[in-house]
C-alpha cells in the first residue's frame, strides 16, 4: 500500500442486500486473524475512501482487516437521485448489509465528519454489530425529541449557515462548475480555512481560485476531482435529510444514549471550528464509556494533519480493549 497511489490498495465492489452497489477497500493483512474484528472506516464530506489512506497501512500492519467504503453517492458507489436515500437509517442499513456480504458479525466502526455522525447513528440503529466506536472531528449528537428545521438551526447557530447552502438545490450545479477551487478550499489548513458561507459567496461571484495552502498536493487534488466529476448531488444530499432523519428516528424511538457497554473514542483537532469544546463536553452526557483525545494545533482534517497520531491513538484504544496484535512487519 502506497498512500500516494490509490491503485496499490485492494479494491472491491459488491451488490449488497439493500440493492446498492458499493465500492470499497478491503485490506486484509497477510497474517490476518479472523477472530479479530475488522475496522470499518466511514468518510465524510467532501471526501472518499482515499481520506483514510495514511491509516489503512499502519492498522493493517498491526493485523487488522481494514474495510473502507466509498459512502453512498461517492466515488464508484451508487448515487441515488432521491435525497431520502441518504438518511442515517438507510446508510446504516447499507453498512450492516455490507458486513453481511462480508460475513462479518461485528466490527469496530471508525468515522470522520459525516462518517462520524453515521458511526454514532450506527450504534443506535445496529448496536449488535459493534464492538467499539471511534468518532473523529464531529462529536456525538443525540436524536432530537422535537423537530428543528435547518432554518431554525441556522438562526440559533449562524456558523451553520453553510448547511443551508449545501441543502439548497442551487449548490449542486454551482459547486460542480467550480469543482477544483471548491475542493482546494475545502482541504485548507486551519489558518487559511474559509467559512462555508464565505466560500459560497466566492463561488457565486466566481472569485474563487485557491490552490495554495491546500492540504492536498496536485496529484491528490486531481484524484478527488476525478471522484466527484460524475456529480455532487449524492454528496450534498446528506445535508438534505434533516426532516427525513428526524421522522425515521422518532418513529423508531431511538434512544438518546449510546449503549452503556460500548467503548467510544473521540479524536478532534483543537483548531477545528466545527468542534467547539461545549459539544465535546455535551457528548459525555450520552456516552458512558467515552474517551476523548484533543490533538493540538490541528484542524478538521485530522487524518491528514496528524496522520501518525490518529493511527497510533486508535491502536492504543484498541489495545486497551484487548484487541491489538503485535506488529509482524
Amino acid at each position: 500500500m502506497n498512500p500516494t497511489d490509490p491503485q496499490t490498495f485492494s479494491h472491491r465492489t459488491a451488490q449488497i442486500s439493500t440493492g446498492r452497489l458499493y465500492h470499497f477497500i478491503d485490506q486484509v493483512p497477510s497474517n490476518y486473524d479472523p477472530t479479530q474484528p475488522p475496522l470499518v472506516c466511514l468518510h465524510g464530506f467532501p471526501d472518499s475512501w482515499f481520506g483514510w489512506r495514511y491509516q489503512i497501512g499502519p492498522w493493517c500492519r498491526q493485523g487488522f482487516r481494514v474495510i473502507v467504503p466509498d459512502m453512498l453517492g461517492y466515488g464508484e458507489t451508487d448515487m441515488p437521485h432521491d435525497s431520502s436515500a441518504y438518511s442515517p437509517k438507510n446508510i446504516c442499513n447499507d453498512i450492516s448489509a455490507l458486513l453481511d456480504f462480508l460475513a462479518i458479525p461485528k466490527a469496530v466502526v471508525i468515522g470522520h465528519d459525516w462518517g462520524s455522525y453515521m458511526a454514532g447513528r450506527f450504534a443506535l440503529w445496529h448496536p449488535d454489530r459493534l464492538i467499539a466506536l471511534v468518532m473523529l472531528s464531529i462529536p456525538y449528537v443525540p436524536p432530537k425529541e422535537q423537530y428543528v428545521s435547518l432554518e431554525e438551526l441556522v438562526r440559533a447557530y449562524p456558523s451553520y449557515g453553510y448547511q443551508m447552502y449545501f441543502a439548497s438545490e442551487s449548490s449542486t450545479s454551482e459547486i460542480e462548475a467550480n469543482l477544483v477551487p471548491f475542493l482546494a478550499s475545502a482541504f485548507r489548513t486551519p489558518e487559511k480555512a474559509l467559512s462555508w458561507s464565505k466560500l459560497n459567496e466566492l463561488i457565486t461571484n466566481k472569485q474563487i481560485n485557491f490552490t495554495d495552502d491546500c492540504l492536498l498536493n496536485e496529484r491528490e487534488l486531481q484524484f478527488y476531482v476525478s471522484r466527484f466529476q460524475r456529480g455532487m448531488r449524492g454528496p450534498l444530499s446528506y445535508y438534505r435529510t434533516t426532516k427525513t432523519r428526524f421522522e425515521e428516528e422518532k418513529e423508531a424511538q431511538l434512544p438518546v444514549h449510546l449503549p452503556p457497554n460500548l467503548p467510544v473514542l473521540f479524536l478532534y483537532g483543537t483548531k477545528d471550528v466545527t468542534c467547539p469544546p461545549s459539544a465535546v463536553r455535551n457528548a459525555h452526557k450520552f456516552i458512558s464509556r467515552l474517551n476523548t483525545v484533543a490533538i493540538e494545533d490541528v484542524g478538521h482534517w485530522v487524518m491528514l494533519q496528524a496522520q501518525d497520531r490518529v493511527a497510533l491513538e486508535v491502536l492504543r484504544f484498541l489495545s486497551s480493549l484487548g484487541l491489538s496484535q503485535q506488529s509482524r512487519m
